[in-house]
């Protein structure tokens, strides 16, 4: 473990989240967002969530609260809805049962795909296909062809650094194993890309390569007009809102990111701190060997260092498997969302460039033609999918983050009862040595 005091964390802005007015909630003249920018009436609609919505939770026990009787207490406070909706659940996907594949060109894993759902859209009620992480990359880039309006829950890394990290050791795995579940399961709970055909496909089909083999499919009219957007175009009426949901993202990633370099560094300390007390309780055990009276109070230390070992090793591991994939989970997030946003506001660009060119021209009432009104139709779909999307992701950060923040604080005071046990533990040995003289 490295010495010295701890650093402070960094500020990443003048702005902190707290501060941040939140992306959908109603915009006042003191808290308008890119200050020149007019909003457009019949874009922009308020929606208010509170501030609570806004920020990590990073309070404490209130003063004059009393702690928990015991450390599992925390997590039995916390009470989670699965349906936050409400909703009756008609479609259940679950990702398990990894399995190596050793071929003559490579070696890779694949995963059980487990479905259950009383769907129309499903010929049998259950279905169990296996997959590999190719395919799920080739799920996501269908979504976001299909459903460029929405937001993608994000897949998680697939390039590990070689000969840092084994991605066939079974901590990698079951790592990714996880991801992939969230990965379906955020799918799955969506309104709409639960029902997309290619979701479906992914899920029922025996032989997806088939359906990779019949060639990209066509992006939809909103694809289109994505694409095809000249660059360099700057916004004359973007909705505050939006401008508000890019500084609100830009902010939060960074904060996120500094949270993950620290959060890496304390664990390669506490990595390099077991290390050493893998070696330091054992010198206590040869050390009893040479003593009389000592050599019980020795062996007690030395049990009782190798109890702490145990106890760090546990928190270290929560940590790496638990605490850090959430957050990067949640970094990949805001850059989906970030790309959602980049298209939202090139279907405006179009628009308002379509808008413009009819405006030229010399005729006093020159009539809007209709491909005009068809992207001023899509981009209302495109304002109304990501303000839902945004709503949703903000309803899942908060429960995510909570459930993360109670379990680590559950972890650390494990951690500490444990250490401290054991060094009580050793008290008696002294004090009866003491006695007896």
């Amino acid at each position: 473990m490295s010495g010295g005091p701890p650093k402070a964390l960094q500020s990443t802005g003048p702005q902190s989240l707290r501060d941040m007015p939140h992306p959908l909630a109603g915009s006042s003249s003191e808290e308008a967002v890119g200050g020149d920018s007019t909003p457009s009436p019949d874009l922009l609609t308020a929606r208010s969530f509170g501030d609570k919505d806004l920020i990590l939770p990073n309070g404490g026990t209130p003063a004059g609260t009393a702690s928990p009787a015991s450390s599992s207490s925390l997590l039995n406070r916390l009470q989670l809805d699965d349906d936050m909706d409400g909703e009756t659940r008609d479609l259940f996907v679950t990702v398990d049962d990894p399995k190596k594949h050793v071929c003559t060109m490579e070696t890779y894993i694949t995963y059980r795909i487990t479905t259950k759902s009383t769907r129309v859209e499903f010929d049998l009620p259950e279905y169990s296909v296996r997959r590999r992480y190719q395919d799920f990359d080739w799920l996501r880039n269908k979504l976001e062809e299909s459903q460029p309006t929405h937001l993608i829950p994000p897949l998680p890394e697939k390039f590990v650094v070689k000969g840092v990290v084994d991605r066939f050791s079974e901590e990698f795995v079951e790592t990714r194993r996880k991801a992939l579940d969230k990965f379906l399961k955020r799918i799955t709970d969506h309104p709409v890309l639960s029902f997309n055909e290619h979701f479906n496909v992914f899920l029922t089909a025996k032989d997806l390569n088939a359906h990779k083999k019949q060639g990209m499919a066509l992006l939809t009219r909103v694809g289109e007009s994505v694409k095809h957007v000249a660059g360099g175009y700057k916004l004359r009426n973007r909705p505050l809102e939006f401008a508000a949901i890019g500084e609100y993202l830009d902010t939060f990633a960074l904060k996120l990111g500094t949270i993950d370099r620290i959060a890496q560094r304390i664990i390669k300390e506490e990595i390099e701190y077991l290390v050493e007390l893998r070696e330091y309780g054992p010198v206590y055990s040869t050390w009893s060997a040479l003593e009389g009276e000592l050599a019980e109070p020795l062996e007690g230390v030395s049990a009782c260092i190798g109890n702490c070992s145990t106890a760090l090793e546990e928190l270290t591991d929560d940590m790496t498997e638990d605490f850090l994939p959430v957050l990067r989970e949640y970094i990949l997030y805001s850059d989906s969302m970030k790309s959602v946003l980049k298209k939202r506001d090139q279907v405006q660009a179009e628009y308002e460039t379509k808008l413009e060119a009819v405006a030229l021209k010399k005729e006093e009432r020159p009539k809007v033609p209709a491909d005009v009104e068809k992207c001023q139709d899509r981009m209302e779909c495109f304002n109304a999918d990501l303000k839902a999307d945004m709503e949703r992701w903000q309803n899942n950060k908060r429960q995510d983050f909570r459930q993360l923040l109670m379990g680590m604080a559950d972890k650390n005071i494990q951690y500490y009862e444990k250490c401290l046990m054991a060094w009580e533990s050793i008290i008696p040995l002294l004090q009866e040595k003491q006695e007896a003289k």
